[in-house]
């Protein structure tokens, strides 16, 4: 039976401070450490033995998935980085507190910008200190200005459809470790979900999300650990 682990990255500095991160590079708190490695013991006491693992390109997702890998005794795995599974770019956004941006545009419209399906950020200005098109793991990438939702799942589900999926119905266990929104993308697929209910849904950091999934990728089952 193939097994699919949704892991969010444990807490980040900017979860932390409330702070729109979307592509900007942070690292995990004290906390965000701690539910990593229990994260990996979780899996362990299931009994999950992952085969194979794919993360972001971001800190915060790849220490998450290492720490839990170490917890669980397979650092060894195959692990595979890909921006696509980046979280979703919040533009002009990036670097603001949320609770401050509420005050300065209002609490309607910043909950249009986060919690809208189709609706994205205003972009990023081109020189903004949260730039990264010269960072060097986008290098012929069009790093993009914001995202939606929508644009996120556009990026994220294809590359789960064309890379990932193939490993599952080889009946591998396999484990994705990224951010809320792109896993967003991931559980509006594998749970069929609207676009209305998949805005509602929240993922906790450090909570492995478990997929038992039957020979065509249809879902068996789906639960949290720990």
């Amino acid at each position: 039976m193939p097994t699919l682990v949704l892991l969010r990255h444990g807490q980040s500095a900017w979860n932390l401070e409330n702070r729109f991160t979307g592509w900007w590079d942070v690292s995990l708190t004290d906390q965000g450490i701690r539910e990593a490695i229990a994260a990996g013991e979780a899996m362990a006491v299931a009994g999950i033995a992952v085969e194979e693992a794919f993360v972001s390109v971001q800190t915060r997702a790849i220490k998450t998935l290492n720490l839990a890998l170490e917890a669980m005794g397979r650092l060894w795995v195959p692990v595979t980085k890909d921006w696509h599974l980046n979280e979703r770019h919040y533009g002009g956004l990036t670097g603001l507190n949320k609770a401050e941006t509420a005050q300065k545009h209002g609490d309607d419209k910043v909950k249009l910008w986060r919690r809208s399906f189709d609706v994205p950020p205003p972009p990023m200005e081109k020189g903004s200190e949260y730039d990264l098109s010269s960072d060097a793991r986008y290098a012929g990438i069009e790093v993009p200005a914001s995202e939606s939702l929508k644009d996120t799942i556009e990026r994220v589900l294809p590359y789960y459809q064309a890379v990932i999926e193939p490993r599952l119905r080889q009946g591998k266990t396999v484990i994705i470790a990224a951010h809320g929104n792109s896993l967003r993308a991931l559980v509006k697929h594998l749970s069929g979900l609207s676009n209305e209910e998949i805005v509602h849904e929240e993922i906790p950091t450090g909570k492995p999300l478990v997929y038992r999934l039957n020979g065509v990728l249809q879902v068996e089952s789906r639960a949290y650990l720990g």
